[in-house]
């Protein structure tokens, strides 16, 4: 049986997005690219042919994987989330106990997962180590640079 793949309103939104610009503007694009190549004569030694499938087979795939993805997703329901324990799309406020920095990161699907705007993805080792856990907990996180211990300061929406 094909994974579930959770997502934000928001988030399946970008996908469907995303999907409608290839099926409408890259695909006709692509289709134009053959089509004036495929003017220019003999296809056998035709770069600009050869090129313009591969990109027509690289789309083909990327709307195929989107489909996918958008076919096995469901939307999670922000209303029933739970703040009491960490879990998906909570924000939590966590003290590194080494050099007491404090960092605030939301937990969100990985399609969503963009660590300059402070979302993790709920697989990411952070995000792991932090679900389940309450406010107060001290969580020992292994990361690449090794074993830290961090503390959960606050979770909120």
């Amino acid at each position: 049986m094909p994974e579930v793949i959770y997502n934000t309103e928001e988030g399946l939104q970008k996908l469907k997005d995303e999907l409608e610009q290839l099926r409408t503007v890259e695909r006709p694009m692509i289709a134009r690219m053959l089509s004036e190549a495929r003017a220019q004569g003999d296809l056998t030694e035709n770069a600009e042919y050869a090129a313009a499938k591969e990109l027509q087979a690289m789309l083909e795939t990327k709307i195929a994987k989107l489909e996918d993805v958008i076919a096995r997703s469901r939307i999670i329901d922000e209303s029933r989330i739970d703040t009491s324990t960490v879990r998906i799309l909570n924000r939590v406020k966590i003290r590194n106990k080494v050099n007491n920095v404090i960092m605030e990161y939301q937990l969100v699907p990985e399609s969503e997962a963009n660590l300059k705007l402070g979302k993790i993805a709920v697989s990411s080792p952070i995000a792991q180590g932090l679900i389940g856990r309450k406010v107060g907990e001290v969580v020992e996180i292994k990361v690449p640079s090794g074993t830290i211990p961090f503390e959960i300061v606050s979770i909120s929406l």
